[in-house]
């Protein structure tokens, strides 16, 4: 207590300005200063220094005539001080509770996570399914229903940050030619513009840069469509909640940047889909969202082993040889004690392929520099919440940056940006009187010129708002027109078997109705049908009459579905 009340922070503007010169800071221009003056803390965030007040000069140092000048200069001393103090304040503030949210289709999750003497305790948990989608539905009504829940677990926390699933993300990968920083950037945006189905201006874009071994450059850039962004920041305004991180779900539970993530690959098994990722090289080589990896039976879900450890070979295999040679490790991340039954599941088919195994059910004690208590679940929204509070971040962030009032404040009262408004607004000043007929004569050239072709702009920007509405999203699988084809081969060409209607729902149950001639022809369609490795669970629930025959027939289509037959 001492030693803080005996210093003070300030300006170095007014120290420059003092009447008598103050000792020269440590480590600047050499080894001037006295070996017994106390070295002075140089802040170089704030350009100021912090000096004891004892070497402040004092009007009793500069001569009788010199009293009231000093004053005046050590109460704008004193000004400056307090107000590089707080804004020191403002910077270093952190916040010391969270809540955190994880969102997976309908399902939310959430925990109120709070860092108190270096560690962080867990104040509230919930888990809820939310009637309304929250990607679709009215934002206002889905703020109201996520307000209810909340009100109902008795969580008062505003501040929340909030992680999505893969799903919603569309990823690129690319090789970074060697190339200047400020050029890397350009070529990384040309990248995302040539590879993303959206422009630059509907998309909030993040990367993540890695490198090899021997030196080559590699990006993953991920991408969220803004309309979901600002979608999900008004429901969650609407709940009376304020956005402090927008991220994915799988790059919390697995960070890029500890040297503990080289060479893993995790598995984040959600409600629908299993999340993948493959961290190496001090940053993140793959991700991908795999669908058809979870089967439901009845109120229980399981992990088809098979398709999930074929999509890990596929993942593997689409990477650099440097890359796939240094992952050696799976975490398995689920909820609750089925982390075990599925690392087991998909243990015997990726030892084979050289891998190690791990699920991962709680936190280890150096996940964070501030502590969890022990057996804390692994949960996206806890991780995020602790990284959040202890400064780490998300490795990608797609929330856009907000400023501060209180940086809107100070940057407008910047001594240095004072200046340089000051002689911007003389210049401006001289070159107005200068210029102003110019500018007139150029007005009245230019309103000519925009006269001219301003009902071609008028047509060319309706047609282009056009394009952006009806805008398509191809999926390039064509699997619609896959199930026609496969179904169409299945049928005899000589027309004893015929199709009346056809009925695709959610791209996997086909229905299917028409006449045969008999049983025998029906049949032996049906054999066929059976036979061919996307099909599974054929089932017939009606057949009527003998010659001609009607019929209807089900099926599920799938990748890898023979295996069900």
């Amino acid at each position: 207590m001492k030693e803080a009340s005996e210093k003070q922070t300030v300006p170095l503007g007014s120290i420059a300005h003092s009447p008598s010169p103050l000792p020269s800071p440590a480590g600047r221009g050499g080894s001037g200063s006295q070996p017994s003056a106390k070295p002075e803390a140089r802040d170089t965030s704030n350009d100021r220094l912090t000096v004891p007040l004892s070497q402040l000069p004092t009007s009793r140092d500069c001569g009788p005539r010199a009293g009231v000048r000093e004053k005046s200069t050590l109460n704008l001393q004193r000004f400056g001080g307090l107000l590089g103090l707080s804004s020191l304040l403002q910077k270093q503030r952190s916040p010391s509770s969270l809540l955190g949210l994880s969102l997976d289709g309908s399902r939310l999750e959430g925990v109120v996570l709070r860092r108190t003497n270096g560690l962080l305790q867990v104040q509230k948990t919930f888990t809820v399914s939310l009637a309304l989608n929250p990607l679709t539905g009215d934002p206002e009504l889905v703020g109201r229903e996520i307000r209810n829940h909340l009100d109902q677990e008795g969580i008062r926390e505003r501040r929340c940050a909030l992680c999505v699933p893969l799903s919603l993300a569309l990823v690129l990968h690319t090789q970074v030619p060697d190339l200047p920083e400020p050029d890397t950037a350009s070529f990384l945006q040309i990248e995302a513009e040539r590879g993303f189905p959206y422009g630059p201006d509907a998309l909030h874009i993040a990367t993540s840069r890695l490198r090899s071994a021997g030196g080559e450059q590699h990006a993953t850039l991920v991408a969220v469509p803004r309309n979901h962004v600002a979608q999900l920041e008004k429901a969650l305004k609407a709940a009376q909640l304020k956005l402090a991180s927008f991220t994915l779900g799988v790059t919390t539970l697995q960070s890029a940047d500890k040297e503990s993530s080289r060479g893993v690959l995790a598995l984040a098994i959600g409600e629908s889909n299993v999340d993948l990722q493959v961290t190496c090289g001090g940053g993140v080589a793959a991700l991908r969202s795999l669908e058809g990896a979870l089967d439901t039976e009845g109120s229980q879900k399981r992990l088809d082993a098979d398709v999930l450890a074929r999509e890990i070979r596929i993942t593997l295999g689409q990477l650099p040889a440097e890359f796939r040679d240094a992952v050696r490790r799976v975490r398995v991340f689920a909820r609750g004690e089925s982390v075990h039954r599925h690392a087991s599941d998909l243990m015997p088919r990726l030892e084979a392929m050289g891998l190690q195994v791990e699920p991962v059910k709680a936190y280890s004690k150096d996940d964070f520099a501030s502590q969890l208590p022990a057996g804390t679940a692994m949960s996206p929204a806890v991780s995020l919440a602790a990284r959040h509070l202890t400064g780490v971040g998300a490795g990608f962030e797609f929330l856009p940056p907000t400023i501060s009032p209180w940086e809107r404040l100070t940057s407008r009262f910047s001594s240095k940006k004072l200046m340089w408004a000051s002689a911007a607004a003389g210049a401006v000043a001289f070159v107005v009187a200068v210029a102003f007929l110019a500018q007139q004569w150029q007005l009245s050239r230019l309103g000519s010129k925009w006269a001219a072709m301003e009902a071609k702009v008028n047509e060319l920007d309706a047609m282009q708002q056009q394009i952006k509405q009806f805008r398509p999203w191809f999926d390039d699988s064509f699997k619609s027109l896959s199930i026609l084809r496969k179904l169409t081969e299945a049928f005899p060409e000589d027309g004893e078997v015929s199709a009346k209607t056809l009925e695709i729902r959610e791209l996997s149950t086909v229905s299917c109705t028409g006449t045969a001639r008999d049983t025998k022809t029906f049949l032996k369609m049906l054999d066929r049908l059976r036979a061919i490795k996307e099909v599974a669970n054929v089932k017939v629930p009606q057949i009527r009459g003998n010659s001609p025959l009607q019929f209807t027939f089900d099926f599920q289509w799938g990748e890898g579905a023979a295996n069900e037959n």
